[in-house]
């Protein structure tokens, strides 16, 4: 895609304006952008899933929200730790994709849909019922967030300047962690898994082991950001759960492009400011976000920076060619 010097500049100038950010924008402004970079978390972690495996969730939601629960019910009862808070919450999450992912990935394109969103509204409909631990459709509120540091050095994570950089930290980390899984040895069998399983499996590679581990990464991640979710909206609902949720990492992954590894990332930027500006006129933004979303999907079928980005290399190729 770039040459090895153009993509570190480019990466040094991301870290630039992502440390930068807080500093010039305001606190609205300063909150939206950790939002996008929770949920790129979240999309980051279904396109390993999707554009790389090949495996349709519509059951995402599932781990995202499981991991927000766990994070959330050990911090309303004055958990000591934070970070600790976080890592249950997303070894929870990872725990319930072992066993969602060994019975699902079994099964190919639409069946293997339809059998994550049935867990996934299983999961939901536990969140509502569970009411002693859940909270039930109230959700678990108030959470107390207590200072991360030692002694006298203590950080209030509460503050939206200190939280966004707990975000980008993990949202760094994430991107850092599968790009280098794409990048490897197994993340070429993932592709060519989602190529043509047949003749992988021909090769003697076992093809559920594979999608399993994909799955649980997957999920890892998810849970990973349904943690960070939930510390940023203090709170966990079952709407974290819902299968409109499980929506969300999809239309990411499809506006920004699946085959892209920073595909998702570009796609939720486009989801959150396309809501941002359409929300500021009207409450029927869903009527107006549709109607923009669907023509970019249309006119950008690779996603947008897919698109683009096959563009350029046919334009270039043309270029040589002449």
């Amino acid at each position: 895609m770039y040459s090895g010097k153009k993509f570190l500049w480019l990466s040094l100038l991301g870290l630039v304006l992502l440390v930068g950010l807080p500093f010039i924008v305001g606190t609205y402004i300063t909150m939206l952008i950790t939002e996008i970079m929770i949920m790129g978390i979240f999309a980051l972690s279904f396109n390993l899933l999707f554009g790389y495996t090949g495996l349709l969730s519509f059951g995402h939601a599932a781990f995202f929200g499981i991991g927000g629960y766990v994070t959330a019910f050990l911090l309303i009862h004055e958990f000591p730790s934070i970070p600790l808070a976080l890592l249950l919450g997303t070894v929870a999450a990872a725990l319930a994709a072992i066993v969602v992912g060994y019975f699902s990935v079994r099964l190919d394109e639409i069946y293997f849909a339809i059998l994550t969103l049935g867990f996934g509204m299983m999961f939901f409909s536990l969140a509502h019922q569970w009411r002693s631990v859940t909270g039930g459709s109230d959700g678990l509120t108030g959470l107390v967030l207590p200072p991360l540091g030692w002694g006298r050095f203590q950080i209030n994570i509460g503050s939206p300047r200190i939280f966004y950089f707990a975000v980008a930290f993990f949202f760094l980390l994430t991107l850092f962690v599968l790009f280098r899984v794409v990048r490897s040895s197994f993340g070429l069998i993932l592709m060519s898994i989602r190529e043509n399983k047949e003749r992988t499996a021909f090769t003697g590679i076992n093809i559920r082991a594979y999608r399993l581990a994909s799955f649980v990464i997957s999920g890892l991640f998810a849970g990973v950001a349904g943690g960070l979710f939930a510390v940023f909206d203090r709170m966990a609902s079952p709407s974290m759960l819902h299968w409109t949720t499980s929506a969300e990492p999809v239309l990411m992954t499809v506006l920004g492009g699946a085959h892209v590894f920073f595909g998702p990332v570009v796609g939720a930027i486009l989801f959150f400011f396309i809501e941002h500006i359409i929300t500021k006129f009207t409450d029927i933004w869903m009527i107006f976000l549709g109607a923009i979303l669907i023509p970019l999907v249309i006119f950008f079928p690779d996603g947008v920076l897919g698109t683009l980005l096959s563009r350029r290399k046919r334009e270039k190729t043309e270029g040589e060619g002449a």
